[in-house]
């Protein structure tokens, strides 16, 4: 069938433009999958960035150059443990009572938080508990106001509304505190690593009472304030965890820095800038920090005879010796990443919880003949 010139180069153009779309997008899938991720994070309703993973990402960030990525790209330096990915994961629980606890008991409440996010062979090494009070809310009825924390690991479903059985939790720890505007720590490590380990992860609940040798409801009726004030409005709770996924881990390569041979120019192999900004390739509404970052690449040449300052090999040198003998049957050595160095990137993960990872081989350092 005869067609216009015009329509062919336009329908040759679309189906180049099909064939290249589909290329891009097998690349930006494998590319995801090698980050952890089942596919491009769409976040619907992004929370805000908990401060801790801002503080660790900054303090990264204004480390030198040469100090950025830790002695073992598998250990989170900060919290002293094996890991290379930070989550924050927000309560997903819910209170149960429907009004204001009655006695001493101020606040009753489930807490929840779904790990099943985590890889099958994500190692979870550290869980922490942060229990958060506004300070902006709360009046204390009285000087020296001391409450009772208890945390117990549920053994059955507790439904809306409902208050669980004593036979149904187990006490985990207990503690006082006298001033809610606090933010209280726990470690929950082995908690975690069991919901893991038998696949049932039921939740904790969450108690807060006043300790006092009055009765609240008598206070009250007394048109005394409560003790408890309005605490169950301003609760807020979060899991911090720290898990180490294997295949992004890996030792940091030793540092050595790369001594180019004087008046040799441009031609020889050696790293170029590049600068990737993650708008560039689509995906600026899930990455959260940086938005962009100095990835640079290797060029140039790997001519003969070479040199120990152009990081070649053994091998290398050979090549290059046979190519100057047969040019047309043996190539050059190739000019490739030899020393490549990490960063750590903030964003909402699928599940839309905040995440700081740190990803090896991100950054071209230092480029040699191979």
């Amino acid at each position: 069938m005869w067609l216009l010139p015009s329509f062919r180069a336009a329908l040759a153009w679309a189906l180049l433009s099909l064939v290249l779309g589909t290329e891009l997008s097998l690349q930006e899938s494998l590319l995801l999958k090698s980050l952890g991720l089942s596919a491009k994070p769409s976040p619907k309703a992004p929370i805000p960035v908990p401060s801790v993973l801002w503080k660790i990402f900054q303090q990264r960030r204004t480390l030198p150059a040469a100090d950025r990525a830790p002695r073992d790209g598998c250990r989170v330096e900060e919290f002293n443990v094996p890991g290379n990915i930070i989550r924050v994961f927000a309560d997903r629980g819910h209170f149960l009572h429907q009004g204001q606890p009655q006695g001493l008991l101020c606040l009753q409440k489930l807490l929840y938080f779904n790990l099943s996010v985590l890889a099958e062979d994500e190692l979870l090494t550290m869980a922490r508990l942060e229990v958060r009070f506004s300070h902006s809310s709360y009046q204390p009825s009285g000087q020296g106001q001391l409450f009772e924390l208890r945390l117990y690991r549920s053994s059955q479903l507790a439904l809306q509304g409902t208050s669980p059985q004593g036979h149904s939790r187990k006490l985990l720890l207990e503690q006082s505190f006298a001033q809610l505007h606090k933010s209280l720590l726990f470690n929950l490590s082995t908690v975690a690593k069991d919901w893991r380990s038998f696949g049932r992860n039921l939740g904790l609940v969450l108690e807060i009472s006043v300790s006092s040798s009055e009765d609240p409801v008598a206070l009250a009726s007394r048109g005394l304030q409560s003790p408890c004030g309005s605490i169950s409005s301003f609760l807020d709770t979060s899991l911090l965890v720290v898990s180490l996924s294997p295949q992004q881990c890996k030792a940091s390569r030793s540092k050595r820095s790369a001594q180019y041979p004087p008046g040799t120019g441009s031609a020889l192999c050696k790293p170029r800038r590049l600068y990737i900004s993650f708008s560039d390739v689509g995906w600026e509404n899930w990455i959260i920090a940086p938005q962009g970052y100095l990835a640079n690449y290797c060029l140039g040449q790997c001519p003969f005879p070479l040199t120990a300052e152009l990081n070649s090999t053994n091998h290398a040198i050979l090549q290059t010796m046979v190519h100057s003998l047969d040019p047309e049957g043996t190539p050059q050595p190739c000019c490739v990443p030899v020393r490549l160095s990490p960063i750590s990137i903030l964003y909402y993960d699928n599940s839309d919880n905040v995440v700081l990872r740190h990803y090896e081989d991100m950054v071209v350092d230092e480029c040699g003949c191979r």
